[in-house]
């Protein structure tokens, strides 16, 4: 008996040990770098985030806004893809050490083959140019740049030039990177552009044509090897001694499903058997991987959720006590593999009760779904069936409403008040009265005689 007792104890113990852990949850990533982020492309979920709201300095990655204004000053006919510009000295003047895509002074490029240049080599003076050719200068066209981050709703972003050579006051954050990403991602040169591992200038007034390469080395492996990842579909690389080594990238796998990554300050390093290592994009392949095993887009909640039907009770029917409430509609969203639908927060906005008729798909409420704190979307909840009025039950209702009212009430009070002085009146004054005037018409007294003073 006692050994029995001892497993039924030990039983029990484990149990509620059960119920007291709950599911393991993803192993943190622990990204090598100042910031990062991992969203859904396809419905703007993000799915982990390292210091993604703090501000950083982009480095190049800037240049995704620059091409993103320069384009849409095309779509607005400001310019267009097969204009020619004219580099000026100024704008191939550069600092030393910037990245470049050997413009020369006084060589006439298309927009296009200068978007190129800014996108794929990095050129600083691919930039200086393209903002002069849209702008005039590139302060105004630094002014532009901010209009289109504010516009975007890049709350913490600031820019001073169309490059991203270090300034104190040219900053963003990897949240407001991945805005600016998708947006440009949505322009279909500029997608063209930045999946291209190289592309070939055609011969200008002063360079024969010539090959440039992507420093994306998730794409085209000239600039760094060993990093290429088959499903990147770009986008843009950075790197200052301020700003670290940073990549903003996209991937899409054999689903469709696409997930963005941005990875700012991170390192390049020497490991102890001599091997460098680009963090940037290691980091962000290693990143982007993470997120295609382990997360999937689920429908959280529909009608066919367990126990998400309710009933709600009906007044002023006699064929029906209660109606059922079922959300319409659906809510989906990309979760992590250790999604367990059973630690889902189902919050029910619906009435106690309401009044016959009731019309199938009547709105009689809402239900809201929260899983571990965090809101994931509001479904209406309306009626499954329909349920009709009983018309003697709603006469009661609405007798019992008209006396239920105060100058109704008042108004009877009013009457009856008055139809009691009326009976008393009858009753006792009146006959009173009567008897008063009988008395007074025999004479008043007990003398009698007449008044008359005429003849006999």
């Amino acid at each position: 008996m006692k050994k029995y007792r001892f497993l039924s104890l030990l039983l029990a113990a484990l149990t509620a040990l059960a119920l007291v852990c709950p599911a393991a949850a993803l192993d943190d990533p622990q990204p090598h770098a100042r910031a990062a982020i991992l969203v859904d492309g396809d419905s703007g979920e993000v799915l982990y985030d390292f210091n993604a709201f703090q501000r950083m300095y982009p480095a190049s990655i800037t240049k995704i806004m620059t091409s993103l204004v320069v384009l849409d000053a095309v779509e607005a006919g400001e310019i267009s893809l097969d204009t020619p510009v004219t580099a000026s000295a100024q704008a191939v003047n550069l600092p030393w050490g910037s990245s470049t895509a050997e413009i020369k002074a006084g060589e006439t490029l298309s927009v296009r083959s200068l978007l190129y240049c800014d996108l794929l080599p990095s050129g600083n003076d691919a930039c200086n140019i393209l903002s002069e050719a849209v702008a005039g200068t590139t302060a105004e066209f630094a002014a532009r740049m901010n209009a289109k981050a504010k516009e975007l709703g890049m709350e913490d972003t600031h820019f001073m030039n169309p490059h991203g050579l270090h300034d104190p006051e040219h900053y963003t954050t990897a949240y407001d990177i991945y805005l600016m990403a998708h947006a440009a991602m949505e322009n279909d040169t500029f997608r063209e552009i930045v999946r291209t591992p190289a592309y070939t200038i055609p011969a200008s007034n002063l360079q024969p044509e010539r090959t440039i390469h992507t420093t994306n080395a998730l794409l085209g492996s000239w600039y760094v090897t060993g990093c290429l990842y088959g499903k990147a579909i770009g986008i843009k690389t950075g790197n200052t001694d301020e700003a670290g080594r940073c990549l903003a990238s996209a991937a899409i796998d054999e689903m469709g499903r696409t997930f963005y990554c941005v990875v700012l300050g991170s390192e390049y390093t020497k490991d102890e058997n001599g091997v460098w290592h680009y963090w940037s994009f290691t980091e962000s392949k290693r990143l982007l991987e993470w997120a295609f095993q382990n997360f999937h887009r689920i429908t959280l909640l529909d009608r066919d959720t367990q126990d998400v039907r309710r009933e709600v009770a009906v007044t002023l029917s006699d064929e029906a006590d209660y109606v059922l409430a079922e959300p319409v509609g659906q809510i989906e969203a990309t979760m992590p593999s250790d999604y367990d639908p059973k630690r889902a927060e189902l919050i029910f906005d619906l009435p106690k009760a309401v009044e016959a008729p009731v019309a199938a798909g009547d709105k009689l409420g809402t239900v809201t779904l929260k899983y571990d704190g965090q809101e994931y979307g509001t479904l209406d909840m309306v009626a499954a069936d329909s349920v009709e009025r009983s018309e003697f039950l709603y006469t009661v209702q609405q007798i019992q409403i008209y006396w239920g009212k105060w100058w109704v009430k008042a108004a009877v009070i009013g009457c009856t008040a008055l139809v009691l002085l009326l009976v008393l009146y009858i009753v006792a004054i009146r006959p009173k009265r009567r008897r008063a005037r009988r008395y007074s018409y025999s004479g008043g007294g007990r003398r009698g005689g007449s008044n008359y003073r005429g003849r006999r």
